[in-house]
């Protein structure tokens, strides 16, 4: 349970660094400056980071696309309902499927943007990105949920 927490305080840290890097990139308090400088690093290793396709806060784009924080923003949310209300483990096979539908939409406008059929907002892009994200948390917050659980020893008593 103790991981299963520290996970969703970890996405919602990553999240609140994201919204606020933008801000604190202009700080004149070097620390600040170099803090949000290491968020804009760490976001090059999950995303493209091209301004055109970011939200911008402030005068300066965030450190991950618009597609990204979608993802980013409803992990944190999905793991924190995860927390308060999963009550049992997900069979595997319903988590995979559940995952699976999921993606549909990130899927859907990722692969017509490579196909050069549609060029969506990034508001759209965000959008399209929130089931996924959602989803994806919920499964793992779940599991790790579930895990720490004591389990029920079920059998045949004399």
């Amino acid at each position: 349970m103790l991981l299963a927490r520290l996970l969703v305080l970890g996405a919602f840290l990553w999240f609140a660094a994201l919204v606020l890097a933008p801000l604190a990139r202009h700080s004149p308090n070097h620390l600040i400056a170099r803090s949000a400088a290491l968020v804009y690093d760490a976001g090059s290793f999950v995303c493209h980071q091209r301004p055109a396709r970011s939200f911008r806060v402030g005068r300066s784009a965030m450190p991950v696309c618009a597609r990204c924080t979608g993802l980013y923003a409803s992990a944190a949310a999905g793991g924190l309902l995860a927390l308060l209300f999963s009550v049992a483990g997900t069979a595997p096979w319903r988590a995979r499927l559940l995952l699976a539908v999921a993606a549909v939409p990130t899927v859907v406008t990722f692969g017509a943007e490579q196909a050069g059929w549609w060029f969506p907002s990034n508001g759209i892009r965000a959008l399209a990105a929130l089931p996924l994200g959602f989803c994806a948390a919920w499964v793992v917050v779940e599991a790790l949920v579930s895990r720490a659980r004591p389990r029920q020893v079920s059998g045949y008593h004399s």
